[in-house]
């Protein structure tokens, strides 16, 4: 059974397991919908404007109905957990498959860096947005906003994995032993675990209140702006900032 569903749930997943009835398949992908939409908010956060959210929701509708194609529901897992995986895997695929990030944003990511570069050799720290900006005469806004896409891109070109939509039973992986921690693996993860504790007590009361609200509690930007009577693109500009900052201070690690 599907864990977690009522009995008019188990009901449609059970006509959509056994004869793959269509309007067993559109209630539940109407049903799961709003999941598509949730990883699509969260992803196009770190995104320019230039990448479509209708194009990111397409990718995340192939994720979903990779889901309902694919999802067993003999198995003890919701299948809210199992989608998010198949949507949001289907969206970062895509993203790779795709150069996203413009080239003007490139240039401009390139000479934001040598200004960084620049301004740390001459006062011999990390510079600020607000030095940066003064630097290459541009908005803040617009400086936070390309360090924060081009972060994003550095993840993805080395977040690869195997591809979410083949069948994983028929290939082979190495894994690791997760419970034979190495001692020095520890002590290194938990170092780097005070480090970044550091890192975000040093953000401002704000900074601190979007991280954890967006990555600890799972709101929304969206969400975040009603709690802190903020909006969204207001939201958006501090989680961009702190965002910054914390790349800044990591690359010194």
């Amino acid at each position: 059974m599907v864990k977690g569903s009522t009995s008019e749930d188990l009901l449609t997943w059970d006509k959509w397991v056994q004869s793959r009835d269509p309007d067993a398949g559109n209630l539940l992908i109407k049903k799961y919908m709003p999941l598509v939409s949730y990883h699509v908010q969260r992803i196009s956060v770190s995104l320019p404007k230039s990448v479509s959210r209708d194009d990111l929701k397409s990718l995340g509708m192939i994720g979903l109905y990779d889901a309902l194609e694919k999802f067993d529901p003999k198995r003890d897992l919701k299948f809210d957990t199992y989608s998010s995986f198949r949507i949001r895997g289907a969206i970062l695929d895509g993203l790779r498959k795709e150069d996203w990030l413009p080239r003007s944003t490139r240039e401009k990511a390139k000479k934001i860096d040598a200004a960084i570069e620049r301004l740390e050799q001459r006062f011999m720290r990390n510079a600020t947005i607000e030095e940066i900006a003064q630097e290459l005469n541009m908005d803040e806004d617009d400086i936070a906003s390309t360090i924060n896409e081009h972060f994003f891109a550095n993840v993805l070109s080395i977040d690869e994995h195997p591809n979410d939509n083949d069948d994983r039973d028929n290939q082979s992986f190495a894994i690791k032993d997760e419970k034979s921690e190495i001692p020095e693996e520890k002590v290194i993860k938990a170092e780097l675990l005070e480090e970044v504790a550091g890192m975000v007590s040093q953000l401002n009361d704000k900074e601190q209140l979007v991280l954890s609200l967006f990555y600890k509690e799972e709101l929304t930007l969206t969400e975040i702006g009603l709690v802190m009577n903020l909006s969204t693109s207001r939201i958006s500009q501090i989680h961009s900032k702190a965002i910054f900052k914390l790349r800044k201070w990591l690359e010194k690690v």
